[in-house]
């Protein structure tokens, strides 16, 4: 696979990812039996699969590795804080408060990344 075509996949990917959370998060706020389908516990997990999968593929390809790039650094630090927001807003969040609060720092998150990898800047807004 080429560049092009990896890097669509991987944006493609990041798109069906934040609608999923997005998707869940408001069926959370609602409470919404639609969180216990079979499809709901399932397709996150492909497509983020996929999406670390093309991720990892465009640093090898592009050769701009973590702690060496310190977007791709700030990017997955960033990554592993929307996890675990995102942990705390679907699953291990103790009160609905605190679901909430998780399911929008955690987009917060999701948009500061997009912003880091868009602008290829850890601090993007300055840069």
């Amino acid at each position: 696979m080429d560049y092009v075509s990896l890097k669509i996949t991987h944006v493609s990917c990041v798109v069906i990812s934040y609608a999923l959370f997005v998707l869940r998060g408001v069926w959370m706020i609602r409470d919404s039996a639609q969180l216990q389908r079979r499809w709901v516990k399932i397709v996150p997990h492909v497509n983020d699969t996929l999406l670390l999968a093309s991720a990892i593929a465009l640093v090898v390809m592009s050769r701009q590795y973590p702690l060496a790039h310190g977007w791709l650094t700030v990017k997955i630090v960033g990554l592993i804080f929307y996890i675990g927001l995102g942990m705390v807003a679907l699953r291990h969040g103790k009160t609905r408060h605190t679901r909430i609060a998780a399911w929008i720092a955690a987009q917060v998150v999701f948009f500061y990344m997009v912003a880091v990898a868009l602008a290829r800047s850890a601090a993007p807004i300055l840069g």
